[in-house]
């Protein structure tokens, strides 16, 4: 059975996702920048209402994907405070300025988050060599990417798409989203055969999730 995932920028949007029928939520912040760390008492209210596996992003600002040693401790600590309200795993990634993965740090990310199951984000969009970066997001100790194939959305990067989840060979769920919608999400899941997909499923250029979207995802996966 394929999976969904929707990103989800306010409390709103999350119940949205669950009554629609989605199979996980990544809990963040921030829409205009791509997201980032929710706030923690939002977060602790949202796990208390919903039953559905919970993801939080821990990104301490929009921009690049480099973090100073200061950014780097605050995403430490944040890891630490929202395992300690039943959150059931993470969102991160850190690259280094020459757009390669930071295996260093995102390792100790991972370790820290442990036991809790890691997804490295859309930072993977942004390297220069995405073959070597799948190698290296393996190395870091991740279970999942979330990638459009390195391209602006995951139809114009199908084909790396394909390859990624031949080369991963189920040793890390390749994730396709960005601009994913029940509009092409066959298209995709036919293409690739990815086990997951992931999409915020706003389709009026609000905040909100739409739940009509969110069960029509649902439904091209059945």
């Amino acid at each position: 059975m394929k999976k969904i995932e929707i990103a989800c920028f306010t409390y709103e949007s999350a119940l949205i996702a669950q009554e629609g029928g989605a199979n996980r939520i990544e809990f963040c912040d921030n829409l205009k920048e791509g997201g980032t760390t929710p706030d923690f008492e939002t977060t602790k209210k949202l796990r208390e209402e919903i039953a559905v596996d919970l993801y939080v992003m821990i990104r301490p600002r929009g921009g690049n994907f480099c973090y100073s040693e200061e950014e780097f401790q605050q995403m430490k600590t944040e890891i630490e405070r929202f395992k300690t309200i039943g959150v059931n795993g993470f969102v991160f990634g850190i690259l280094n300025e020459d757009k390669s993965i930071n295996v260093l740090l995102n390792s100790e990310l991972v370790a820290i988050a442990k036991p809790f199951p890691c997804t490295f984000h859309r930072a993977f969009d942004e390297v220069k060599d995405v073959f070597q970066s799948l190698e290296s997001v393996i190395q870091c100790g991740f279970s999942t990417i979330l990638t459009s194939g390195t391209m602006p959305n995951v139809v114009e990067g199908i084909s790396v798409l394909q390859q990624l989840v031949v080369k991963a060979n189920n040793r890390i769920v390749i994730m396709p989203g960005g601009g994913l919608r029940s509009s092409n999400i066959k298209l995709i899941r036919e293409q690739t055969n990815a086990g997951f997909y992931h999409s915020s499923a706003i389709t009026d250029g609000s905040e909100t999730a739409n739940i009509d979207e969110v069960k029509a995802l649902k439904s091209e996966l059945r």
